[in-house]
């Protein structure tokens, strides 16, 4: 199986942090139970200082560059990575797309219907590459932004109901869509570094939102430990 992260700057890291991506291939190794390979256009981590996504300094030098791969950009949402889907699932093959993306969107591209618009155009798009393509995607975690605005807080909660909704939809046995659950116990207080960006436990929680959802849905790989 060939797997895709697909995700704006909380999959993409900077420099310096593991990322969740990390986390999920530490659980694949362990529990995947199979071969697999980690695919993708880009490599690299954002880096604060340049302002762009160039940076190789992950937290574990010895993260492999096979591993590395993902379709992630800081700054990206639906908004951006709907048009590039096609050509990157055809080009690498994907056969499994791991998608964290709505956030930025909310923040400051797309209000809540726009943005479940172009979720699915990017399922449509993905399709086509790969009409047997399986999907799982994460709901929007609100942020810090949240507690102080509340407009954006139900733009959140408004997405979050619609995604699940587009997943429902358009779900097939063909192309099976999966929507996870809330990671357990995420609480951007305790489980990020800025608010928004996870840290250490944040990594964790979110590895973990997607590997249990296969694991429970689909009976891939094993539960997160």
């Amino acid at each position: 199986m060939r797997i895709m992260f697909v995700g704006d700057s909380m999959t993409i890291g900077s420099s310096g942090e593991h990322t969740w991506r990390y986390r999920m291939w530490q659980h694949l190794n362990r529990e995947f139970g199979g071969p697999y390979r980690i695919v993708g256009p880009r490599s690299g981590l954002h880096d604060r200082f340049a302002d762009a996504d160039c940076s190789q300094d992950y937290a574990d030098p010895d993260f492999p560059d096979r591993a590395r791969r993902h379709l992630a950009g800081w700054g990206e949402g639906w908004l951006h990575m709907a048009p590039l889907i096609r050509e990157a699932v055809a080009e690498h093959r994907a056969d499994l797309l791991l998608i964290s993306l709505g956030l930025i969107d909310l923040g400051f591209y797309t209000d809540a219907d726009q943005t479940a618009a172009n979720v699915r155009g990017f399922i449509a798009e993905a399709r086509e590459a790969n009409p047997r393509i399986r999907m799982v995607m994460l709901p929007v975690i609100p942020n810090i932004r949240a507690e102080s605005d509340a407009s954006f807080a139900a733009q959140c909660e408004r997405f979050n109901v619609l995604l699940a909704k587009a997943v429902a939809d358009l779900d097939s046995p063909r192309s099976p869509l999966l929507l996870t659950s809330r990671p357990d116990g995420y609480d951007f207080q305790r489980d990020t570094h800025d608010g928004t960006h996870p840290n250490a436990s944040g990594e964790h929680r979110l590895a973990a939102a997607f590997a249990d959802a296969m694991y429970q849905a689909w009976d891939i790989g094993g539960p997160y430990a």
